[in-house]
């Protein structure tokens, strides 16, 4: 099941011939709480993996250790790098023919390995396979938790299908693919997906596919969730028009809610106005109903009572998503180097060489990175 000790008989294909090694790597940053879940549920695939290797960015809650007693290959680093410095060394020291990014604050279900493999194996042009988040989080920590988990099931459910935008929390991809399209940017410790979809996708095809799913664990407190909303919103105007304007693009929120929920909040001293009091009502009737499949889906998952919660809770995000775009749009005013990536920094003897593939850099709307 690891690189380090005795794997278990993998299925073999229809011709006879053994399916590709299986790689899972793993960044992991002080995640004690969700790794020993992580890697229980590749005990349970029913595609063992090949070799499991744990990319540690400097934890300081012994998780590095927990890999360890799991039998996990475990890469120590020194000091705290980032999601995409973490992922490459994993990817540096794989052995496989494919690998599985998989996120150490996610659970796979137990076909979601082998379900990758096979639909890698029949389309030949595809250059990623990628799951969607499950309905119930990993561990249930409350209302805010369960909110960010069934919004993010929603909306990745309805991307399912052919996407240039791929998300690296569960994603398998060959390792001829990875060699090819480059590392992931090392700098980079948000929106290090959305800049290898841009690279990834001008040669090959991405699949998001609901037969590779994975629990995950949320953010259940609200402030911190909505200061990550605000920070992460910063980027969206203007490095992530582009990309959200591709046909098939993932999105995780309209426009149309975003602008309602700003109309609803910017609207409410209306309230103290009789004649004008209906402004803000009007606002939250247009935000409820900028996603009515969204409130129904929760609806049947959580209940009628839940759904009041859960539009609130959205509310107050799309709001924050609101004020970080505007926010992000007035700091590009003013620094021409917010939001772009190394390489393309103009610098004081004038602009750099853009270096091969070098795209602008979006925040992806979802906290996807395993590490800090």
């Amino acid at each position: 099941m690891t690189g380090s000790g005795p794997r278990p008989a993998s299925p073999e294909r229809d011709d006879g011939a053994p399916p590709p090694r299986v790689s899972v790597v793993i960044p992991n940053y002080n995640y004690a709480k969700t790794l020993p879940l992580c890697l229980e549920s590749l005990r349970r695939q029913t595609l063992p993996p090949f070799e499991i290797i744990v990319s540690d960015d400097a934890s300081t809650d012994g998780s590095a250790d927990i890999a360890e007693r799991f039998g996990c290959r475990v890469l120590r680093a020194t000091t705290n790098q980032g999601v995409s410095a973490a992922r490459n060394a994993g990817a540096a020291a794989a052995r496989g023919d494919i690998l599985f990014f998989l996120d150490s604050d996610e659970a796979l279900s137990p076909r979601s390995l082998e379900n990758a493999v096979r639909l890698l194996a029949e389309d030949p042009g595809l250059g990623c396979v990628h799951g969607v988040i499950a309905p119930e989080p990993l561990v249930d920590d409350g209302p805010v938790e369960w909110y960010r988990t069934l919004h993010a099931h929603h909306w990745r459910l309805k991307g399912v299908g052919p996407t240039p935008t791929a998300f690296f929390a569960a994603a398998a991809v060959p390792r001829r693919v990875f060699e090819e399209i480059g590392p992931f940017h090392p700098a980079l410790r948000d929106s290090e997906d959305v800049e290898y979809s841009e690279r990834l996708s001008a040669r090959y095809r991405i699949l998001l596919t609901a037969q590779v799913e994975a629990a995950h664990d949320e953010e259940y407190r609200l402030g911190p969730m909505l200061r990550e909303q605000f920070r992460r919103a910063q980027y969206l105007l203007p490095f992530a028009a582009a990309h959200r304007r591709r046909p098939g693009a993932l999105r995780a929120n309209s426009m149309a809610g975003v602008a309602a929920a700003l109309f609803t909040v910017a609207t409410l001293p209306a309230l103290a106005v009789p004649p004008l009091a209906v402004l803000p009502l009007l606002g939250l009737l247009g935000f409820a109903c900028a996603d009515l499949p969204l409130l129904r889906f929760v609806r049947r998952r959580r209940g009628t009572g839940f759904v009041p919660l859960f539009v609130g809770l959205h509310l107050l995000v799309n709001l924050q998503i609101a004020l970080g775009a505007g926010t992000g749009w007035l700091r590009s005013k003013f620094d021409r180097d917010f939001g772009a990536p190394p390489g393309r920094r103009p610098s004081a003897a004038g602009p750099s060489p853009e270096p091969r593939d070098a795209v602008p850099v979006p925040a992806s709307e979802h906290a996807e990175g395993g590490t800090g």
